[in-house]
């Protein structure tokens, strides 16, 4: 696998839990896996061992010097490139404003390093790549590496989390990634006359994933493909959905460390110490311990539906209930929260930024979670928050079409404050008869959404991919 972050080493969002979780899982199928990160300034890594390097990496006409090392978590070997010219910097993608305009280098190192991994450490079968970071492996391998037999009969799977995120850069930017105009064309990485990694992977690769069967259909839509939809429709026999699972390891509420109080179906009496010490961490009144509690947890972005909520906030300020929020993003949704908690102080109350420890403590103190969101490939906190005893409000989109349903939670249609509003008093209408709510609770933490079913789909993916292995490891990835 190659990914531009993981657990433990970084993270920024999904994609890390992801490959952090799912090898692992796959390693217990029998799969050989190994996983090429960056190593970061800001990454934290674990004990490990220098395998290679110095060496030059060649990125087009430049050249870098890299180090490759290896650190083991849970029997899988992450190597790591160190590679200090283009990855120790502040941030993963973007300093403090804007992006870091070389990211088409950087990830373009990235992808060089992991075929030097491919060729000299760990001979693969199936390279499988996460996101348009990683896209430039199989835009190299059918085109200036077409040719090269240490590749002969390697196939590619690329896995997309985010279509809105696709790797666009200038024309001009061909040779600086090492590729020539024979691959600038609409039927491979030209897009309105720009070069995109997303759709040349996508043309490029032997398989294609993304993460929930719903977000599959939807991307081969005009309305959630953005723009590459004709090009997914093209390929839908080789496009599969495959649910994300999630590693109760660590999202798990009998034995989270991080909140006030353990506790399981069986014993639900912790959830409210839980619901206590989050109404006091967040400047919240003790006796809002007896209203409804949403928990937010998010980037605040536009895909993440908060102009729904910007819209549908009379719900606050009419009903008896309190809303606690944690994220960062676009400075229109973070000004809305300061606004709303200083409007509502005794109900509403926001943190701004990324605090992995307060997300565990929402998802355990909250009564409800939210997610309006305008699409969702997946989306893990609501998975979380069904094991953890939040019951969720989405919107029925993606992933979380795919994981709620009337047993479990409240699910709105149409993108509108009316139709979210309507979500939510159905929800606290709920809230007030306790056997309902009970129920609605223990069904949601009895879920099974972990990594083993998903793992499996994967590796029969694999098999349909490489069903003759070549020497060495039955099948590896």
């Amino acid at each position: 696998m190659v990914a531009s972050e993981a657990t433990p080493f970084i993270k920024t969002g999904g994609l890390a839990d992801v490959v952090g979780s799912l090898p692992p899982e796959l390693k217990t199928l029998g799969q050989e896996v190994a996983v090429v990160l960056p190593w970061y300034r800001g990454a934290r890594v674990p004990e490990s061992r220098p395998v290679l390097g110095p060496a030059p990496l060649w990125v087009g006409q430049s050249s870098y010097q890299a180090r490759l090392h290896v650190s083991e978590v849970r029997a899988v070997p992450y190597y790591l490139v160190e590679c200090p010219e283009v990855f120790d910097r502040d941030g993963l993608y973007s300093p403090p404003e804007g992006q870091f305009p070389d990211n088409h280098v950087r990830f373009a190192a990235l992808c060089k390093a992991a075929l030097l991994v491919a060729r000299r450490l760990f001979r693969t079968d199936i390279l499988h790549c996460h996101d348009w970071q990683a896209a430039l492996i199989p835009i190299y391998l059918r085109s200036v590496l077409a040719r090269d037999p240490a590749f002969l009969g390697v196939k590619t799977l690329l896995t997309v989390h985010n279509l809105g995120y696709q790797g666009v850069f200038a024309k001009y930017e061909l040779a600086g990634m090492g590729l020539d105009e024979s691959i600038f064309h609409p039927g491979f990485a030209e897009f309105l006359g720009d070069v995109n990694l997303l759709k040349g992977g996508i043309a490029a690769s032997d398989a294609i994933s993304t993460v929930s069967r719903a977000y599959a259909r939807e991307i081969q839509t005009p309305d959630y493909g953005c723009r590459l939809d004709g090009l997914l429709r093209e390929r839908a026999d080789a496009l599969y959905g495959i649910l994300n699972g999630v590693d109760y390891s660590v999202w798990n509420p009998e034995t989270d460390p991080h909140i006030a109080a353990n506790y399981s179906a069986a014993d639900l009496r912790g959830k409210a110490v839980c619901k206590a010490d989050l109404l006091k961490r967040m400047g919240l009144p003790g006796e809002a311990a007896h209203r409804p509690l949403i928990g937010i947890v998010s980037r605040f972005t536009g895909q993440k539906g908060f102009d729904l909520l910007e819209e549908a906030a009379g719900v606050l300020h009419s009903e008896d209930v309190s809303l606690v929020a944690l994220g960062a993003g676009e400075r229109r949704y973070e000004d809305f929260f300061r606004s709303l908690a200083a409007h509502l102080p005794e109900k509403v109350a926001v943190r701004i930024g990324y605090d992995d420890p307060l997300s565990h403590q929402i998802e355990a103190g909250s009564d409800l979670f939210l997610m309006p969101s305008r699409y969702e490939p997946c989306g893990l906190n609501q998975i979380y928050s069904l094991r953890y005893g939040a019951v969720p409000v989405v919107r029925a989109t993606g992933g979380l079409d795919d994981t709620i349903d009337s047993s479990t939670g409240f699910k709105f249609e149409d993108y509108s404050a009316r139709a979210l509003a309507a979500a939510l008093r159905a929800a606290l209408a709920a809230y007030a008869n306790p056997g309902e709510w009970r129920r609605l609770m223990l069904n949601g933490m009895a879920k099974d959404y972990s990594w083993r079913k998903s793992a499996a789909e994967y590796a029969g993916l694999y098999r349909r991919l490489a069903p003759e292995s070549r020497p060495g490891p039955k099948t590896s990835t």
